[in-house]
């Protein structure tokens, strides 16, 4: 009989429970983290034999990421399990919103990608340059994206979809502060801080449960356009950014990052003030401070940019054993719909893709689809259990189970009593900014809000004025003011300033 292998899945990661699904107990119905269940099944439902809609132009690099600090007390992922240790990386830094022929210095928030390829599997670090987002459910974002994209009539970008969508939900108003501030504009990839932005978990070696939140801070420094400084580079270098990046690492200045998290014990999330699975919110340093845990440095350029960049798929499903999900429902969401997205452009074997794939062993059941170019499995079993093959799930690697917030499935308002506080934080952040910041910030506001036309031009407006004021006084007054709105009028028609 030949060694026994690691079950795993595509991306590498080795896994118990592959005839079993995850339920809300022993009878109740199946869990969206499965990823397991979504990876078989789309799979084989893609065995029978295109740009990205979100995040489509982007600019990458591999590097390293080596551990400075100790946290073995809260993650047995063996990545983290020697300071000094070394993992290689790859990056995918990107704007959201436009196509792939958009400028680099657009309004938007820029995608912060990092694939590890660990001895345990790949995992996919994939977030953001902001530790939070516009919406708080899965099922709102394609209706967000789709404001953010070109209208169906005139096939031009809208601020009035925009705005009336964001007016409409005003959980997007923290992050939306952040966009209209010039953190909206960074002047390069170098030079902005990325975020996993979800609620992850951490499993320790006694099988201990921690939340925990990524930010990865820049070395280089924050720098950022103004509104008119980012205005003209589109029309000077559309392609600034990529520019920067390859240049930089072609002569030697590494751009580096130091990963820190916070952590968070499994019992305070259920009395800390805020809802901590919340993808609008963010944990005050003063509450979870940040601990440090190693230096990633970008230290070589692709040598071909569709190989490498533009083939390059990441999905937050991806988290090796220490490393997990929680209930974060923009997270849920994501789960599934980022693998899907994945076999949709690139097919069901993307993660045969050199840049993709597990660079240590990777032992499934998975046969046949398009493009499938490492031997197919050759005369091994396609099928479990099987008294032939020798890949077996390793128990090891079996996970807690994990405790449910209630036994009763419904669809519950995100935005009910008690997670409706859409002001706190955005006014918090507006009033921690500088008199300059606050001035430039308020005049971005008032640039993209002026482009709302059409005849509900005045009912939009007057809506999302009453969250500015609702955020911080000075924050709607400045606004209105300069959209020549008079807050007096307001008051008559209703609406509250």
């Amino acid at each position: 009989m030949s060694e026994q292998k690691k079950l795993t899945t595509a991306s590498g990661i080795p896994y118990f429970e592959h005839e079993n699904s995850m339920t809300a107990g022993a009878r109740g119905p199946i869990l969206l983290q499965d990823f397991i269940l979504h990876e078989k099944m789309a799979h084989f439902n893609r065995e029978r034999i295109p740009e990205r809609v979100v995040h489509a132009k982007g600019s990458g690099a591999y590097g390293t990421f080596t551990v400075t600090h100790d946290i073995t007390a809260f993650t047995k992922a063996k990545l983290f399990d020697t300071i000094g240790k070394q993992t290689r990386v790859f990056v995918r830094f990107s704007t959201v919103g436009g196509e792939k022929g958009s400028a680099d210095s657009e309004r938007d928030p820029r995608g912060f990608a990092v694939k590890f390829y660990t001895e345990e599997g790949n995992w996919d670090l994939v977030g953001n340059n902001t530790p939070i987002f516009f919406i708080k459910d899965p099922k709102k974002f394609s209706d967000f994206i789709h404001t953010q994209k070109r209208d169906p009539r005139t096939n031009t970008k809208s601020a009035t979809m925009v705005w009336d969508f964001w007016s409409l939900n005003p959980e997007s108003l923290h992050q939306v502060l952040i966009l209209m501030s010039d953190r909206g504009t960074p002047v390069s990839y170098r030079h902005m801080h990325g975020f996993g932005s979800h609620t992850f978990s951490f499993l320790n070696k006694d099988n201990e449960r921690f939340y925990v939140k990524f930010h990865f801070i820049t070395e280089q420094g924050i720098k950022n356009f103004t509104n008119e400084e980012a205005a003209e580079m589109r029309g000077k270098d559309p392609d600034h950014a990529q520019r920067d990046l390859v240049e930089s690492i072609d002569k030697g200045d590494f751009p580096k990052w130091k990963l820190k998290v916070q952590i968070m014990p499994e019992a305070a999330a259920k009395t800390y003030i805020w809802n901590p699975f919340d993808l609008t919110k963010v944990w005050p340093h003063a509450d979870y401070p940040l601990v440090d845990v190693g230096v990633m440095e970008l230290n070589e350029n692709p040598d071909n940019y569709f190989a490498h960049v533009e083939q390059a798929a990441f999905a937050p499903a991806h988290v090796v054993d220490g490393i997990g999900y929680s209930p974060d429902k923009m997270l849920q969401g994501r789960l599934l719909s980022y693998p899907d997205a994945h076999r949709y452009r690139l097919g069901v074997n993307y993660e045969q893709i050199p840049v993709n794939r597990c660079p240590f062993a990777v032992n499934n059941y998975h046969r046949d689809g398009a493009m499938r170019v490492d031997g197919n499995g050759g005369s091994h079993p396609n099928y479990f259990p099987n008294s032939f093959g020798n890949i077996t799930p390793d128990p090891a690697y079996k996970e807690p189970g994990m405790p449910l917030d209630s036994l009763f499935a419904d669809w519950y308002d995100r935005n009910a009593d008690g997670e409706n506080d859409h002001y706190t934080q955005p006014g918090n952040l507006f009033r921690l900014m500088t008199s300059e910041e606050k001035k430039k910030t308020i005049s971005n506001i008032v640039g993209a809000m002026s482009g709302i036309e059409g005849h509900k031009r005045e009912e939009i407006i007057n809506r999302q004025l009453c969250h500015w004021f609702r955020a911080d006084l000075q924050l709607g007054m400045g606004i209105a003011q300069g959209l020549g709105v008079s807050v007096d009028a307001m008051a008559a028609h209703g609406q509250p300033a």
